[in-house]
């Protein structure tokens, strides 16, 4: 009976989000001939390899130079960056305080610097389209927002890795998006955020948070949804995404994934504090039922396919929209619970090491 009860409330909760995405309109882009200004913030740490590629994305940007600027945040990197030999409007910042929460600490001293009315966000292992400032422009122009959330995906790779990773991601922004739909977001991505100067300080920008090492993107938008949840929006465009690269070992995948569920304790929202909760019992009873089924319980057959079935429809439909190609679906509906119940239980009681320091 228990089991039948959390399938059916996930079932319910994520249905909820797929029409949510269904129902979110997608952004018209029409070139606008005033332009909003962008601070682009980038902090890093050890990045030089992908610093090169990232900056030679900004390189293309279809933006008017005076228009924007690149600000650039090392995080007491130890390798050897360059970022000479680029036409573009770079200012380098250098961390110096220690912090509990160091990418939090980055962007604000970026947002000191800051000459312009916006700030954008993206990490340094990240590719941005050619005309990504041009359409969250045209976007802020047409809405009233004064946040600006977008999707994230993975860098194509061959290998089960990287498969599992992006039907993973594919399934995190129909939830983000379906969660725009329904008009009780709680979730985004910072290396695809913007927001204007004048509303991070209205919302006194991290302050309440500075002690969990990430979530610089989730609280700020769910401390906005609570006091401006019109000026939130998510811009819903098929080539409006940012792509980062995946993680090259489970280790350092597992890690990641337990920085990301370390904060979902510290959420301000109901929801998304419920749907954490949600997607942890219904991973935990779908291992549970899969022991049930070895043991010839075959009652719990058509839970299992249920869950598949709405899990695999819910990525589908954000990679249709966007063209992404997701592999190995059956591998990873199989692996996903048993990966994400520990990464959620080793968030509660384990530490994790990211970008060299241990937390």
């Amino acid at each position: 009976m228990v089991f039948y009860f959390i399938f059916g409330i996930y079932l319910l909760l994520m249905f909820a989000f797929l029409l949510g995405f269904r129902k979110y309109k997608k952004s018209d882009f029409h070139v606008n001939s005033e332009r909003i200004t962008f601070s682009i913030v980038v902090p890093f740490r050890n990045e030089a390899e992908n610093l090169k590629a990232l900056l030679s994305c900004f390189q293309k940007l279809k933006y008017h130079r005076d228009d924007f600027e690149i600000i650039l945040v090392n995080d007491h990197s130890e390798d050897d960056f360059q970022i000479s030999g680029f036409n573009l409007p770079i200012l380098l910042l250098n961390v110096t305080e220690k912090s509990l929460s160091p990418k939090k600490t980055a962007i604000e001293l970026a947002i000191q610097h800051s000459k312009m009315n916006w700030i954008v966000t993206t990490d340094a292992d990240c590719l941005v389209p050619s005309d990504w400032l041009l359409k969250l422009s045209d976007f802020i122009h047409h809405t009233s927002a004064e946040m600006v959330a977008g999707p994230v995906f993975f860098q194509k790779e061959d290998n089960f890795l990287f498969d599992f990773q992006q039907i993973e991601m594919a399934s995190l922004q129909a939830v983000t998006l379906g969660s725009f739909g329904l008009k009780i977001p709680f979730m985004c991505n910072g290396a695809n955020l913007a927001y204007s100067k004048k509303f991070f300080k209205v919302l006194n920008g991290f302050k309440g948070n500075e002690q969990l090492a990430s979530g610089d993107d989730v609280f700020l938008l769910q401390k906005a949804v609570k006091k401006f949840p019109d000026k939130v929006q998510f811009l819903k465009d098929a080539n409006f995404y940012v792509s980062t690269k995946s993680a090259n070992t489970w280790k350092s995948l597992f890690y990641q994934r337990v920085r990301w569920a370390g904060k979902s304790t510290a959420y301000s929202s109901f929801i998304g504090k419920m749907t954490a909760i949600v997607v942890f019992l219904a991973n935990s009873a779908f291992i549970g039922a899969l022991i049930l089924l070895f043991f010839g319980k075959l009652e719990v057959l058509p839970l299992l396919i249920l869950k598949g079935l709405i899990d695999v429809f819910l990525a589908f439909q954000v990679a249709n929209f966007y063209q992404i190609r997701l592999k190995h679906l059956f591998a990873t509906y199989l692996l996903y619970p048993f990966f994400s119940t520990a990464v959620a239980v080793w968030s509660l009681f384990g530490s994790f090491e990211w970008k060299g320091r241990r937390y």
